[in-house]
């Protein structure tokens, strides 16, 4: 059996993000049989606009990105809360990996979430967001755990690397079973 292509995309552009380290985590925990890449195309994304979602006038950064959805056996998600939702260009890309609809690289896809942010509720609320946009992209999210790192502060060194085991033994069950809902 070959080991599952997980695609890690982190909803943030910051140089710096918490959640971008997040998913650098993700690669190192990752449980055997499973690799997770980074996808690094966020900032070149276009805002959606379906004017240009036809053969003539597709942006080639938009078709890397389905390309990349539909190579993958699931994907990661780790992103910052903006205004209780999820960041425009997160947004963005889920719109673009939505369409059309009927054949969406995201439709029956095993996606895993999480976030992290420096206050005390971790993101909760931008990944309720996020887990409504993928319930009409037809995803299979995954329900438990559930991995909102709060204080990050506290749980990242400089580095970028968690240093706490109780975020390091979320983020190996959160992967375990992302691995297990597409082995099903």
């Amino acid at each position: 059996m070959t080991d599952l292509n997980i695609l890690g995309i982190s909803g943030s552009l910051r140089a710096g993000s918490f959640n971008t380290a997040l998913l650098r985590n993700a690669q190192k925990h990752a449980p055997a049989g499973m690799t997770v890449s980074r996808y690094e195309g966020l900032a070149d994304l276009p805002h959606y606009n379906q004017d240009l979602d036809n053969e003539e006038s597709r942006p080639e950064s938009v078709t890397r990105l389905r390309q990349a959805v539909a190579d993958a056996d699931g994907l990661l998600i780790a992103s910052p809360e903006y205004n209780y939702s999820i960041p425009g260009g997160l947004k963005d890309l889920l719109d673009w990996a939505s369409r059309p609809a009927a054949d969406s690289v995201l439709r029956h896809k095993h996606v895993a979430v999480m976030s992290s942010s420096p206050g005390a509720f971790g993101g909760v609320r931008g990944l309720l967001s996020l887990r409504q946009m993928l319930l009409a992209t037809h995803s299979h999210v995954v329900a438990k755990p559930e991995v909102m790192v709060f204080g990050v502060a506290q749980r990242f060194d400089d580095g970028g690397n968690v240093t706490d085991e109780m975020t390091i033994n979320l983020l190996r069950e959160l992967l375990s079973a992302l691995h297990d809902q597409i082995r099903g």
